[in-house]
């Protein structure tokens, strides 16, 4: 991604920017790697000798999305998934910045760590990757990691991957050392005493089909944990993955009070519920579990009013050997970086959100929240972009799919909308 490809002029567009406020008709044109122009005016700009027109006969060009919720495999578990596997499913997805979660082997506890995968994305991915470092030392909830040194080695969040800490003493040490850095803490909210060996959402649901069950006490607790501990440290802090109209609710009072909280969902909370497991399906088990149709309603709600700051793909690669067990015992997790834009624009076509809403909580709102500079298309601004057909038809193959797992809850699906072109610093690489 170091030399750009040459100019390219995207015409005959929908442009979208969210972070602007820009919907209109327009042209976006693309040099040396960064936004020239983007919206109707970039209609007058004209290309120098060489440019790549594509004319996308109307369809959505956007900021490229930029998913804050990935799992990957490397180090440790690559057949699972690789950098590179995974940045070309984010690719196939229009997916241009991935931040990926500490959770492998070994745990992102140490600089050199965060040094090792900053590299290996730069030589084996054609996407932007950027990692989270462990919050505490082997994710063991006990020890803080050395928050300024991960930090000063190129993290730009701390996370304690998919479980959370339960100490709140520790956690609020945690928020306080982490606010001296201006550093942000993004946390799984499950109290696992609460939660125990649940495995599916607490509901009729689950007692008809004979599942030890987890309550959405177990999120909301800690979620209004975790508020309470922002409001006492001053702390930054995102809640990863919330799914109960309790935790929306809590969120919201936090912010009124001014504090600096935000929180995100993965598009599965948002587009499936608790009777999509069907007959005990191993791909739909996930942390924290899908929930009931009302708490989905819910979470689009809070969406449309700006409540739930950001959309993740929740990707987590898991292979036969961690799925193909009965429902109880098997592993967390589905993946969705070639599905989350898809998947999401199910709530558009619905009428349930403006697409603006939605394409803001993939790419601006992360991107804010992270302190990076994609997510936008204003003049400058690195040419990470990717144009869809938010109407064209068609079903998921796994076969197709170019992540390395095939742990998809949408298998087979029929969506409407496709990806068509993923730029990355100025270059297609669209798989």
């Amino acid at each position: 991604m170091a030399n750009p490809q040459s100019p390219i002029l995207i015409t005959n567009a929908r442009v979208i920017d969210p972070a602007s406020g820009l919907d209109a008709p327009g042209s976006v044109l693309i040099e040396n790697g960064r936004i020239t122009a983007a919206g109707p005016a970039a209609q007058n700009q004209g290309a120098a000798e060489g440019t790549q027109v594509i004319d996308v006969a109307g369809a959505v060009v956007a900021p490229g999305l930029v998913d804050m919720g990935v799992t990957v495999g490397e180090p440790g578990a690559e057949h699972r998934e690789t950098l590179a596997s995974a940045s070309q499913a984010a690719a196939a997805g229009g997916v241009t910045t991935i931040v990926t979660s500490p959770d492998t082997d070994p745990v992102i506890d140490d600089p050199a760590l965060v040094d090792f995968v900053l590299r290996r994305a730069r030589d084996t991915a054609c996407v932007n990757v950027h990692p989270f470092a462990a919050l505490t030392k082997h994710l063991a909830g006990e020890e803080m990691s050395e928050i300024g040194l991960l930090q000063e080695a190129g993290a730009v969040a701390f996370s304690n991957g998919h479980r959370s800490v339960t100490h709140a003493g520790i956690m609020r040490r945690l928020m306080t050392y982490a606010r001296d850095f201006g550093a942000l803490v993004v946390h799984h909210t499950e109290d696992p005493a609460l939660s125990g060996s649940g495995v599916i959402n607490e509901s009729l649901s689950a007692s008809w089909k004979g599942l030890p069950a987890s309550p959405r006490e177990a999120e909301i607790i800690m979620v209004e944990r975790d508020l309470r501990l922002a409001a006492l440290t001053r702390g930054r802090y995102h809640a990863q993955s919330i799914s109960c109209a309790e935790s929306t609710k809590a969120v919201a009072r936090a912010k009124a009070d001014g504090l600096d909280v935000t929180c995100g969902i993965t598009v599965n909370h948002l587009t499936l519920n608790e009777n999509d497991i069907g007959p005990y399906r191993t791909f739909f088990k996930m942390s924290p579990p899908l929930r009931s149709e009302d708490e989905r309603q819910a979470m689009i709600a809070a969406l449309a009013d700006g409540t739930i700051d950001v959309i993740v793909s929740g990707h987590d690669p898991q292979d036969v050997e961690t799925k193909r067990h009965p429902f109880a015992e098997a592993a967390d997790g589905a993946i969705g970086l070639e599905t989350l834009l898809a998947a999401g624009l199910r709530l558009v076509h619905a009428g349930e959100i403006g697409l603006p809403t939605l394409l803001a909580a993939m790419t601006c709102n992360p991107a804010r929240r992270l302190g990076l500079e994609a997510g936008r298309l204003a003049a400058g601004a690195p040419a990470d972009v990717v144009v869809f057909d938010p109407d064209r038809p068609w079903v998921l193959d796994k076969t197709r799919l170019k992540s390395r797992s095939k742990n998809t809850p949408f298998e087979d699906a029929r969506f409407s909308g496709e990806v068509l072109h993923t730029i990355v610093a100025g270059r297609i690489v669209t798989p």
